[in-house]
């Protein structure tokens, strides 16, 4: 594969402008080179541990680790969490820059590209297997594949998701909209989203990301929903600076500044819009169904005011909406024997229904949502996918007809675009400018972006 020059450039730069804090989270030595501590058992560090006001979360991810390591006596697991995120992207980038992910490591579909970049990915192919993974077989060859280059396979998928409309029931019945006919257009959105501000009390009627990447995530959802992308096939240039990317920044300056049912506070990331959703101040956003999940677990949110339709289009079903992920990668220089006990511990975390992430019955009495649509890991029809439904189906604590509207009206899903992280950061300016600036000029926002986009490809080709 290519080695683009700019990302590296531009990762050893943000790594230095962090400073040292930023990269000494984590030690990521065993106790000895080998990777086999003074017991004389295999010890792997793993990353994305629940941080501490997760209380549930941790409680559950410790309970894991100690019965895992009850069933694999000669493993050790050290977990280190990197924040409730997992993955900030700058962040990311800056331990792969000084080389301080742990040995077993978090990522997103979309950083295969940086990840082998930066020389610190081990190839897992002969690794992942029955023996290591017992539901490898069940797991979905297409997820399997976007960690895939050149035939070899460098991490686990765990996770995947497709972007909708997500949006707060209690809210609706409020402003006298119908929870159960969730707006299908752009246009119903604004119109919903002013009936929604109106109630007052610093509620936004519709919220939107402008920072830390989450803008232009968002922004290549919505124009996917337009019927464009943000690439040219070949993924050489930009392909947003045209009358699906104008469209997707219109509908939001006329929401902000048009109807002024966005809200004043802007240029908000993750945990910034979940915050405002936790606490009821926030109508409708683009997301996944895990959202509601992190609504409920980390912000404070009621499951029951959640609910989700399909991506809206422009004016009638959406063309296409973003689909995405996430898995773990394996730090290069691991031993064999370390790969094996980090396979095992995925398998037991996140790929064995009744387990880990699939423990339903655990989560059930918790304030931790099941019935979610979503994740959908194993193919249609295997023993894997069978189990999984049947058990989230016999614990749901939740109204799974609040996700109905989603799941009844599939829209077709479209993959993040090669290098997505770098693009995003681009154009997170395009969506904050015309969220911050009622004067902004759409055609000049993505022309700079335009630029910008056509550089970074131009490096990477």
């Amino acid at each position: 594969m290519s080695t683009p020059q700019y990302r590296k450039v531009a990762a050893l730069a943000l790594a230095t402008g962090l400073g040292l804090s930023s990269l000494v989270g984590c030690s990521t030595k065993s106790d000895d080179d080998s990777g086999t501590d003074a017991a004389g058992k295999t010890t792997i560090t793993v990353d994305c541990q629940p941080v501490g006001a997760q209380k549930e979360l941790l409680a559950n991810w410790n309970a894991d680790v100690a019965a895992f390591e009850k069933d694999n006596p000669d493993i050790t697991i050290k977990s280190v969490s990197v924040g409730e995120q997992c993955n900030n992207p700058p962040d990311f980038t800056a331990r792969l820059a000084g080389g301080t992910m742990t040995d077993v490591f978090y990522g997103y579909m979309t950083d295969l590209s940086q990840v082998l970049d930066s020389g610190q990915a081990m190839e897992i192919t002969s690794l992942a297997n029955k023996d290591t993974i017992p539901t490898w077989d069940s797991v979905d060859p297409a997820l399997k594949e976007v960690f895939t280059d050149g035939g070899k396979l460098y991490a686990v998928p765990v996770k995947n998701y497709s972007m909708g409309l997500v949006y707060n029931k209690a809210l609706f019945k409020k402003a006298g909209l119908d929870p159960a006919a969730p707006p299908k257009t752009w246009a119903e959105v604004r119109t919903a989203a002013k009936k929604i501000s109106a109630l007052g009390g610093g509620i936004a009627g519709f919220s939107e990301y402008s920072a830390g990447n989450t803008g232009g995530w968002h922004f290549t959802a919505e124009i996917y929903s337009q019927g464009g992308q943000v690439l040219s096939e070949d993924g050489k240039k930009a392909d947003f600076n045209n009358a699906q990317g104008k469209q997707v920044l219109q509908n939001l300056k006329d929401m902000r500044y048009g109807d002024n049912s966005m809200g004043s506070r802007q240029l908000l990331q993750w945990g910034d819009l979940l915050t405002n959703a936790g606490a009821g101040k926030v109508g409708m956003f683009i997301g996944a169904p895990d959202a509601t999940q992190a609504i409920v677990s980390q912000f404070q949110g009621k499951y029951e005011d959640w609910a989700m339709g399909p991506m809206p289009g422009q004016d009638g079903a959406a063309k296409a909406t973003l689909g995405g992920g996430e898995g773990y990668f394996f730090k290069k220089g691991l031993t064999d024997d370390q790969v094996k006990a980090g396979l095992k511990w995925l398998a037991y975390q996140k790929l064995t229904p009744g387990k880990g992430q699939f423990d339903y019955a655990r989560a059930k009495p918790q304030n931790y949502p099941v019935g979610l649509p979503q994740p959908l890991l194993f193919t249609n029809g295997s023993e894997a996918q069978k189990q999984e439904l049947d058990l989230r189906k016999a614990n749901a604590n939740l109204d799974t007809a609040n996700f109905a509207p989603f799941e009844q009206n599939p829209v077709p899903i479209k993959g993040e675009p090669r290098n997505a992280q770098a693009i995003y950061a681009v154009l997170d300016s395009a969506m904050s400018g015309v969220l911050t600036n009622p004067n902004a000029n759409i055609g000049e926002l993505l022309k700079t972006a335009e630029t910008k986009v056509n550089q970074l490809q131009a490096a990477g080709s």
